[in-house]
């Protein structure tokens, strides 16, 4: 009987998980942050970064101008 608790939970993960990946692979998300590298207290290297996640599907409808309303 806890075998196949544990099979449920597996699926159920990777039910959540593919539902979120899809989610934002529609949306697209936006991710951002810094680097910096120091040596001493002295930063050298300050590195700035954007990062998009999206469909190439969602990115062209946005590209066009085109909403998940006007499909």
């Amino acid at each position: 009987m806890v075998h196949q608790n544990k099979k449920v939970t597996a699926n159920f993960v990777l039910y959540l998980f593919c539902y979120s990946l899809d989610r934002v692979l529609n949306k697209g998300v936006v991710l951002t942050g810094d680097i910096v590298i120091s040596v001493a207290d002295i930063d050298l290297i300050y590195l700035g970064v954007r990062l998009l996640l999206s469909s190439v599907e969602t990115m062209e409808q946005l590209k066009s101008g085109k909403t998940d309303h006007e499909n």
